[in-house]
């Protein structure tokens, strides 16, 4: 990919004092697939566990867990509202699958597949 170069006579651009550099690893960037989220929290935290449930199985593994304050939690419902609001803008609504059964039906709440 060809970068644009910069005319002789430009001033080097100032970096932002407040910017942030991010890194991401190749293993992390991959990410891991979750299709539940449990929540604890305390006095001072939140815990998130995201887990990933398969069909069948009696056993879930949790993925990955996150620990945030308070404060970062709601943050993080602002940033999931206003992105979910983006999405469905773009895309149309998200349908939500109401269930009658358990929330977290082992089969997923369909029909179970046959060999």
């Amino acid at each position: 990919m060809n970068q644009p170069t910069k005319p002789e006579g430009d001033a080097p651009q100032t970096q932002d004092p407040n910017a942030i550099s991010i890194e991401l690893s190749e293993e992390i960037a991959e990410g891991e697939y979750a299709n539940l989220a449990m929540i604890a929290h305390s006095n001072s935290e939140f815990v998130i566990d995201f887990i990933r449930l398969m069909p069948g199985l009696p056993k879930a593994k949790v993925k990955s867990r996150i620990i945030l304050t308070p404060e970062h939690a709601k943050r993080l419902v602002a940033a999931l509202t206003e992105n979910i609001e983006r999405f469905e803008q773009a895309n149309g609504a998200i349908k939500e699958q109401l269930n009658d059964g358990p929330l977290y039906p082992m089969g997923f709440g369909g029909k179970v597949g046959e060999a």
